[in-house]
């Protein structure tokens, strides 16, 4: 395979020599393109062919070749663009003398060529472009390849992304929804008062989020960075300073493993409303998701991975307890008794079950026997006050937390809770991670004596959410791994 790519790879380096000799340039950057396929089809749009031969619509596209058919002394390519395809015809009495001949002899499938010409409907119906000039703007060495999208080795689908667009519609449209879904989230929240802001990349403390961090360092501040985990506390921050909604779409990164759910760089959505509980963004997240997919659906149902999923409101409300009970079949009142949890724990092979507080365990258990049952779309609420120390305690029960977790087919989409904005209590949490941290818990979080110092000025009561981008268009775009909806996903080193 590898001497059969060289051998069609020197036939492409020969007819670039060729195009040389003839004074052309081989990869120009002076040609202006007027139209797109999409242009033309619309300008074309309900006309027949004699309309378009009175009409004379005289159209310029530019794209990469996808199929060449030839027919002595005419031909077809097929040309495609950001918008779609539509092909050309050539014909050796039209074009310039030599023309055609220098197309037959130097256009390969995945070159890049401009065509000019008149559109008009081939006998079979197709709409084309009647070329009478083309220019080849890009010579392509390497060629496509016959067989693609079935490969096995899916990483070369990853690492070849160019490829994979280029060969791969479906995998383009994965993007461009992408990019509909941000824009959504984006306006929906700038239309209800929320200020769009940019938060450091680079952190002296990393917090804001239980994982472990990529370190850098600044050789002329001779200072240790964490890339970000999250930009929780500098948002906060802004809350103190009295931008009292804010929202950024950022890019964090944590220093952990590689599944078809975790990338170690990811894109998150992080909103604070301050005034606000975290039930206030419990609706805002329904009416805000359901919104969105009624946007991208035309209506609340689609479909994930051969299941129906159904974003109409309401949606279903759980505790952490409630779900246990429900998927590990065991009594909810048992789940307050510690030595219960524990017992169970331990025959869940729980790590640490010896060590864990009662709220620990109960978290734990939640993530092994329920999380992945959980149906949704569906608030599971009530977590311990233990695995949420950046939360509000409930004031009724202040072993757990004013939070709520946003879980569809098994899958944590989304993450929020009334904002924890009383500087002792904060401090004294940060303290307990940092005796978890000595005890050898890598992703407990650093005291960040700053942000405790921000407290202390005063900030409102407010709410926050981090919404995970990759994982909803993952949802949104019946993808089963989230490689798929990241252009440029984490991968081993090739070879």
């Amino acid at each position: 395979m590898t001497e059969e790519i060289n051998d069609l790879m020197r036939d492409r380096i020969r007819k670039l020599e060729e195009i040389k000799e003839t004074d052309a340039i081989p990869y120009p950057n002076d040609q202006c393109v007027g139209w797109t396929t999409a242009s033309a089809k619309e300008a074309a749009a309900g006309k027949g062919q004699e309309e378009l031969e009175a009409n004379h619509i005289d159209v310029d596209i530019a794209g990469r070749v996808m199929a060449i058919r030839k027919f002595g002394k005419a031909s077809f390519a097929v040309l495609s663009d950001r918008f779609g395809r539509l092909q050309a015809y050539l014909k050796k009495d039209v074009l310039e003398e030599g023309a055609y001949e220098r197309f037959q002899k130097t256009v390969d499938v995945g070159d890049i060529l401009w065509v000019e010409g008149n559109l008009f409907i081939t006998k079979t119906g197709e709409l084309t472009v009647d070329a009478r000039r083309f220019r080849m703007l890009t010579k392509a060495i390497r060629p496509l390849p016959e067989k693609w999208h079935g490969l096995s080795d899916v990483e070369t689908r990853y690492r070849q992304r160019y490829v994979d667009l280029i060969v791969n519609e479906e995998v383009r449209e994965i993007f461009q929804k992408r990019n509909r879904i941000v824009n959504f989230l984006r306006n929906y929240l700038s239309e209800r008062g929320f200020l769009e802001v940019e938060t450091p990349m680079m952190q002296p403390v990393a917090g804001g989020a239980a994982a472990r961090p990529f370190v850098t360092h600044h050789n002329t501040l001779n200072m240790d960075l964490y890339l970000r985990i999250a930009p929780e506390l500098y948002l906060k921050r802004l809350l103190v300073g009295g931008l009292e909604r804010v929202f950024e779409i950022n890019r964090n990164f944590r220093n952990e493993g590689i599944s078809t759910h975790h990338n170690p760089e990811f894109t998150m959505l992080e909103f604070y409303q301050a005034y606000a509980r975290f039930e206030d963004l419990m609706s805002l997240t329904e009416e805000m998701l359901s919104s969105l997919a009624k946007e991208l659906f035309g209506e609340m149902k689609f479909q994930y991975q051969g299941e129906t999923v159904d974003f109409t409101p309401p949606w279903e409300r759980i505790t952490v307890a409630q779900a246990v009970a429900r998927y590990g079949g065991v009594p909810e009142e048992k789940l307050s008794e510690e030595g219960f949890l524990r017992n169970m724990a331990k025959d869940l092979r729980i790590s640490e079950a010896d060590k864990a507080s009662a709220g620990e365990l109960l978290a734990s258990i939640f993530e092994e026997v329920a999380e992945r049952q959980i149906k949704g779309p569906a608030f599971v609420t009530e977590y311990p006050i233990e695995v949420s120390p950046l939360s509000r305690r409930n004031d009724l029960r202040p072993h757990i937390a004013d939070r709520f977790e946003f879980i569809v087919r098994g899958k944590e989409i989304a993450n929020a809770f009334s904002e924890l904005n009383d500087p002792a209590d904060q401090k004294s949490r940060f303290e307990e991670q940092l005796r978890r941290r000595e005890r050898g818990d890598e992703e407990a979080h650093f005291l960040d004596s700053d942000y405790i110092r921000a407290l202390e000025y005063g900030m409102p009561p407010a709410a926050g959410e981090g919404i995970g981008i990759d994982r909803l268009v993952m949802l949104l775009t019946d993808s089963p791994s989230i490689r798929e909806v990241i252009l440029f996903p984490q991968l081993r080193k090739e070879g």
